[in-house]
């Protein structure tokens, strides 16, 4: 027993793009009562976004050197590589508990399978792995926001599996959850609830509480703190990826966009959300700086769906540069996104309703 209370709690948070693990995080962040935290963010692309989301918040609780990205794929593929020198570098700041942001397409169970090894289990444990979950894609029947592009490649390519892999990673994500966050509770009504609750039992192994949400405000401890130790209990959790050796994400492409100084944010907004009309663009995240405007500005996508806010002032000296990152199917077209972006004359810009 003396070994167990002596090992860190580490929570996991797993889920799809934009089910909105960044801003759940976020908000145990600034709600934590003076807890010492440490952030292992892992991100699908070449731009640290949801790290520096993270280290906007300006918390005591979890200062920015506490926070360390790794964004050379998905940690559930690059464990030894990438992981476990993270985690070595996160207990010499002795943090009272450790949250993992893991990528939207990463699989939970060989993260956790992880903590058993020898020169981990002695120092850490699984106190939760929990998985946020996008209430409105639910209500709509998909585990995501946009699902059609991914149907359009899918009917026109024979020779692809007939399986959707986001189905299945988000399948493997619930069945490794031991409590899971519905968020986006305040864009659905009570039938749209329904459904989207019913999906999530309908899929889940085992009796798993499910918690509404919304903007990813749930009470640090209610997450934090559950004591599991899921990594003794992995094995039992059964999922699509069992029987394989490893996986990849070759039906998924990210990359970095450079945006100009904007004058309007709505329409930009407009031209993101066009994206997910004109091209396969499944997510896209990042900051843009506003003519005349102090503050940085955060855009979020997931679909056609937009979300912009000021989050903080741009520091003395840094270059107010805007950078987006951009998730989508395979064979995007880098370039015509990237002109849609910073020109709304673009064929592929402007048809959203933002």
């Amino acid at each position: 027993m003396t070994a167990t209370l002596a090992r860190v709690p580490c929570t996991i948070v797993t889920g799809f793009l934009g089910a909105g693990k960044t801003t759940l995080i976020r908000h145990v962040l600034a709600n934590v009562d003076g807890r010492r935290l440490a952030v292992i963010v892992n991100e699908f692309g070449d731009v640290g976004i949801d790290g520096r989301v993270l280290r906007g918040c300006g918390v005591a609780a979890c200062p920015e050197e506490n926070i360390v990205e790794l964004a050379n794929g998905c940690l559930c593929c690059t464990v030894a590589d990438e992981f476990v020198p993270a985690l070595n570098a996160i207990l010499a700041r002795n943090p009272e508990h450790i949250v993992i942001e893991t990528s939207g397409l990463a699989l939970p169970k060989p993260l956790v399978q992880a903590f058993n090894w020898p020169a981990i289990k002695s120092r850490v444990t699984v106190d939760g792995v929990i998985a946020v979950v996008d209430g409105l894609a639910l209500a709509e029947g998909r585990v995501a926001s946009d699902l059609e592009a991914l149907a359009r490649q899918r009917t026109a390519d024979t020779a692809l599996d007939h399986d959707d892999p986001i189905e299945e990673v988000f399948e493997d994500q619930i069945a490794c959850a031991d409590l899971v966050v519905l968020n986006k509770r305040d864009l659905i009504d009570e039938l749209g609830f329904a459904k989207a609750l019913e999906t999530i039992t309908g899929a889940l192994p085992r009796a798993v509480k499910v918690v509404a949400a919304s903007d990813g405000k749930v009470d640090p401890t209610a997450l934090l703190g559950l004591g599991v130790g899921t990594e003794d209990d992995i094995e039992a959790r059964r999922t699509h990826h069992d029987l394989e050796e490893d996986h990849d994400h070759d039906e998924f492409d990210s990359f970095v966009v450079e945006l100009a100084e904007i004058a309007d944010p709505a329409a930009l907004a407009r031209r993101i959300a066009g994206l997910a009309e004109t091209a396969p663009v499944l997510r896209a995240k990042g900051f843009a700086a506003v003519a005349g405007k102090p503050m940085r500005l955060l855009m979020q996508a997931v679909g056609s769906r937009v979300t912009h806010q000021y989050d903080r002032a741009w520091r003395a000296g840094e270059p107010r540069a805007g950078r987006l990152v951009v998730i989508g199917l395979k064979g995007i077209n880098r370039a015509a996104i990237s002109a849609a972006l910073n020109n709304p004359l673009s064929p592929l810009a402007g048809r959203g309703s933002g």
